[in-house]
């Protein structure tokens, strides 16, 4: 995966045939989610807009160990993350299962090329262990770093997906709309400010790693991200087909910091602890957070969650030893529509 800004230079460009042009296509991926959020925790004052998030998830992530562990030791270059973590969807939107699947079954020489390039970054510098588990014991690394991202999903980004989803679905209708209403070109051309179309060509500005026809599979997957903020980050593997991550519009809304006020039209249908609860949950917290902030017992903040969960209005998050909640998009629109 191609990231961040490049050295300048000749822009890297992606011609279409009128066929391959028509093999666009848009998919949500929990995977990029992972790498684009991941990649951000160590430089918290370049994305303030991801600050309530951070603040709320990583001091849990470092509680489980996460910070420093195998998917860490992929991220010690700036300007590239191996492909394999980033297989290509085959569906709009698949599962983190899916995903996991998919990178359990890496083929063992796109594996080695990919260490390669990536060991390449360190020439003359220490090696990861884990990189070196990968190399020597691919099958075992592999199940091992899916589990770890398993536990990273869980904590940073499950307990917040509903709204991350909608974001991102919310993304992927608006630019639908504009190929309908305007054309392929629109579309590129308001991308983002480094990606230009002209005469079947997509270019783009400030590429470490050049985005290619030439071993790619036809067409282009357009991901939209939540944490990619400001930047365009690419993937380019041979046989696949390539694929651009941008970041979705509107996500300032996901993460900012609001006063959590009951609704009185809520509280009138669900109870006002209940509705307490759940104007308290627009950051996710776990049993224990919500009775000190509420005054509730614990027992009695279990009790309602179990409840607010069964009428699918709040889901659960395991991190570590405790439980996250979090509401779900049927209690947003529920509190949204008694504002």
């Amino acid at each position: 995966m191609g990231l961040g800004t490049g050295r300048g230079g000749e822009p890297a460009v992606l011609s279409f045939t009128a066929e391959e042009l028509a093999l666009v296509r848009f998919s949500v991926s929990p995977m990029w989610e992972v790498l684009t959020s991941f990649r951000i925790l160590n430089r918290p004052g370049l994305f303030p807009v991801h600050g309530p998030w951070f603040d709320q998830v990583r001091p849990r992530l470092a509680a489980a160990g996460l910070l420093n562990g195998r998917l860490s030791s992929l991220f010690q270059d700036e300007t590239y993350v191996p492909d394999f973590l980033t297989p290509a969807p085959t569906v709009g939107a698949p599962t983190l299962d899916d995903e996991l699947a998919a990178i359990r079954a890496t083929p063992p020489d796109h594996l080695s090329a990919d260490l390669e390039i990536y060991a390449a970054k360190f020439e003359g510098g220490p090696r990861q262990p884990f990189v070196e588990r990968l190399r020597t014991h691919a099958e075992q690394g592999l199940s091992e770093l899916a589990v770890e991202i398993e536990q990273y999903f869980q904590i940073a980004l499950a307990p917040y997906w509903s709204r991350i989803r909608t974001l991102l679905d919310a993304d992927v209708y608006h630019r639908a709309r504009q190929v309908a209403e305007h054309g392929a070109a629109h579309l590129f051309n308001e991308l983002h400010p480094d990606l230009s179309w002209n005469g079947g060509t997509l270019r783009m500005l400030h590429r470490q790693r050049v985005l290619c026809r030439d071993d790619n599979a036809p067409g282009l997957i357009l991901v939209p991200s939540a944490f990619a903020w400001n930047k365009i980050l690419t993937r380019s593997a041979t046989g696949d087909v390539p694929q651009l991550c941008y970041g979705a519009r509107g996500v300032g809304t996901v993460f900012a910091r609001r006063t959590p006020e009951p609704s009185e039209a809520v509280a009138a249908v669900i109870g006002r602890s209940r509705a307490l609860l759940l104007a308290e949950l627009e950051a996710p917290a776990s049993t224990t957070e919500l009775a000190a902030r509420t005054g509730m017992s614990a027992g009695g903040v279990s009790e309602h969650l179990t409840a607010l969960r069964g009428a699918g209005m709040v889901s659960a998050h395991r991190a570590g030893r405790s439980v996250l909640y979090a509401r779900t998009s049927v209690a947003d629109s529920l509190l949204a529509a008694a504002v």
